[in-house]
């Protein structure tokens, strides 16, 4: 990491810290949705982005990390010890659905994963015994981390934030491992990486399992945070909502599920003041975005940049050239 990017993530981090102090109650909730979609968007973004299969089934992984979250917590299971069986049953059911799944690529592996997240859904909705059935489960308690109390939305913000940070951190270093430059390869030429020695297949399970395993994180995060879950909180629709999240922010790129989430979660409540007309506004300038920079938030900048670059090289050729 050079100096100006440590710079730059010191700032946001420090940001973060500041933002939700004096707000009220509401905001600092919004603000933490932003941080748990932030995760499962960054599992997506590694899925989609880095290994080049589309996924939407990012919810359903959600849901399952909520759910035995949910289930343990209410049986008297610490937060943690609950967080990291998610993490593992998320992973595990990533490696048994992309296995079959990844026999087939692209828009069909789409389908694939759009059928498991309605199963689940349906799953979800028809166990009533175990999962409530519609009517959810509520109740989930709050976890306490070293004696401290997370029970306020500003205290569990914080909690969040720490989650958000480590599990960036873990990202970061998966992508500069071998197993990232090994899933950049695989996006970029398939035929070219498999031709020098990579084993195709395994690198894209892994990847679609990792993924899995960051969604059920933010899943764990999500029920004590709102502290009731249902079936229709894992729906298809929060599927296509990560998606929209990855894509908007700039696929394939490090920072790219934080601003799309941010522009997901954060930008509507921004427009609310426009009314009725939010939504409106919203769509469009999504659209504008996706039609003039498909590369996303990130690859919008990127192409500012591209363009003053050469202006700012002549420049400073043309001041040496005075100067001798």
């Amino acid at each position: 990491m050079t100096r100006l990017q440590m710079l730059f993530c010191a700032l946001g981090l420090a940001g973060l810290i500041a933002a939700p102090l004096g707000q009220g109650n509401y905001i600092v909730y919004t603000m933490t949705s932003w941080l748990v979609f932030s995760i499962s968007a960054m599992g997506l973004n590694l899925t989609l982005g880095y290994a080049g299969q589309v996924s939407l089934a990012q919810a359903g992984f959600m849901g399952v990390g909520a759910y035995v979250t949910a289930l343990m917590t209410l049986a008297g299971v610490p937060w943690i010890a609950a967080a990291f069986v998610s993490i593992s049953t998320s992973f595990v059911l990533g490696l048994l659905l992309g296995y079959p799944a990844l026999r087939v690529q692209h828009h069909f592996l789409a389908f694939v994963t759009l059928a498991f997240n309605t199963l689940l859904f349906l799953v979800l909705r028809n166990e009533e015994e175990i999962t409530g059935g519609s009517f959810g489960l509520v109740g989930m308690p709050r976890p306490n981390v070293l004696g401290l109390a997370t029970d306020s939305n500003l205290s569990f913000y914080y909690f969040a934030l720490v989650c958000f940070v480590v599990a960036a951190g873990v990202m970061w270093w998966i992508l500069r491992s071998p197993w990232g430059r090994a899933f950049k390869a695989l996006r970029e030429n398939p035929i070219r990486a498999e031709s020098l020695g990579l084993k195709i297949r395994r690198q894209t399970l892994l990847a679609f399992a990792i993924g899995s395993a960051f969604g059920g994180f933010a899943g764990a995060l999500q029920t004590p945070q709102v502290q009731f879950i249902e079936p229709h909180s894992f729906a298809l629709i929060h599927s296509l909502k990560l998606l929209l999240m990855v894509v908007v922010g700039g696929s394939g790129f490090f920072f790219g599920p934080m601003l799309g989430a941010a522009v997901v979660i954060l930008l509507p409540e921004v427009l609310r003041f426009t009314e009725g007309y939010y939504l409106i506004i919203y769509a469009t300038l999504v659209i504008l975005l996706m039609v003039y920079s498909p590369g996303g938030l990130i690859g919008a900048g990127h192409k500012i940049r591209d363009r003053l670059m050469p202006r700012t090289e002549a420049r400073r050729d043309m001041e040496k050239g005075f100067q001798l």
